[in-house]
């Protein structure tokens, strides 16, 4: 031990039996040597409070316990909700909608927690954790469809709706990819609620979307919102605004221009797309012929890719140098073309990547103008 190693090292520092020491000689060494147990305590001390301070979830073990938790409860509010429904043989009222959307709000807190943890976990944790998410919508959905209160038929006039280009070009997107389960606006708006807490754009082609997350949605703020996007094929997404996470999943020769994001990107499946994006933490899986614009803190995570391109964040619009700075992402870290090819093990360059020529990069993409609509 170290200890004892310095413990005998002061004791022969004193003087022995039939010795002159001299005594200032002596004072010099023990107090070296009181030195270098107080270094060595203090770097004790140090790394106490670092373990002390690290995240709770830096293992892959405490990760899945902190989320099958969650997911039976989340699974569990569901089937309370379906069951009391059906005790009661009636139709829920504004009680079952508070209900629904917080179970949508835990759902959403499931999402940030694999954004926020995706960058210690395997590939294969993060895939199934996706897929239970999926799994949870799917089945909030499927309850919110179940206990939205419904009307006798009876023609009427189609009421007259507020014209809020925003909100209602939003819905228009919602409504598209989500089928129509009432026929009453109580009901309409029930679903609408549900799923605002995570925006997701799924099974689109040819279509232009733009996003504005500086327009918070009611009962959100300004980079609470999560975003989406699922089986998609030449499309084109504009986002302006902070959001706490980005899910893209399963897109073909789309583009895809990105604000500040808080948290993580996580990109799966993706051929001929082009993205730009500004992340913390971005990780790519799947990707194929595919070039990525990016300002981000860490560096890139590719896996089982190929044919990738990297080049420097190439996006404005007015706001973002503020939005960049808010995020923490204003200072160009230069780590877009420092990436890690976790499926590439050599001290050699992986061919799987490679930095994009400077004659071959876009210009300078502005979105400032282009005005929020779905064709």
């Amino acid at each position: 031990m170290e200890e004892d190693h310095l413990v005998t090292e002061q004791r022969s520092a004193g003087p022995g039996p039939g010795t002159n020491a001299d005594p200032a000689a002596t004072q010099r060494k023990h107090a070296a040597i009181l030195e270098r147990l107080s270094h060595r305590s203090s770097k004790r001390a140090a790394a106490t409070a670092a373990a002390a301070a690290a995240p709770a979830f830096e293992s892959v073990s405490s990760f899945l316990d902190r989320f099958s938790e969650s997911r039976r409860s989340v699974e569990a509010d569901i089937e309370r909700c379906l069951l009391d429904h059906e005790q009661r043989g009636v139709s829920t009222g504004s009680g079952s909608k508070e209900y629904l959307e917080g179970i949508s709000a835990a759902i959403s807190d499931l999402e940030k927690l694999v954004a926020e943890n995706s960058y210690f976990l395997p590939s294969y944790e993060v895939r199934t954790a996706l897929k239970a998410i999926s799994d949870l919508k799917e089945s909030l959905e499927k309850a919110s469809a179940a206990l939205a209160p419904r009307k006798r038929f009876a023609f009427r006039n189609k009421p007259s709706e507020k014209k809020n280009p925003i909100h209602s070009q939003a819905r228009r997107v919602d409504d598209a990819s989500v089928p129509d389960v009432s026929d009453s606006i109580a009901s309409d708006r029930l679903q609408i609620q549900v799923r605002d807490s995570s925006t997701e754009f799924r099974n689109r082609e040819g279509s232009v979307i733009v996003k504005d997350f500086r327009v918070a949605e009611e009962g959100t703020r300004e980079g609470e919102g999560d975003f989406s996007l699922c089986d998609l094929s030449s499309c084109r997404f504009y986002i302006r605004g902070k959001c706490r996470a980005l899910f893209i999943h399963r897109l073909k020769n789309c583009h895809v221009f990105v604000g500040p994001v808080l948290g993580s990107v996580l990109i799966e499946e993706v051929e001929g797309c082009v993205f730009m994006l500004a992340s913390h933490q971005i990780r790519i899986h799947q990707a194929r012929a595919t070039d990525f614009y990016l300002r981000v803190r860490s560096r890139p995570i590719i896996e089982d890719s190929s044919s990738v391109r990297f080049a420097p964040y190439m996006l404005t619009y007015e706001g973002l140098e503020g939005e960049l700075k808010d995020s923490g992402l204003a200072e160009e870290t230069g780590n877009w073309a420092n990436v890690d090819d976790f499926r590439w093990l050599r001290a050699i360059q992986s061919p799987n990547w490679c930095i994009l020529p400077e004659e071959e990069r876009r210009c300078l993409v502005d979105i400032s103008k282009i005005e929020n609509s779905v064709q």
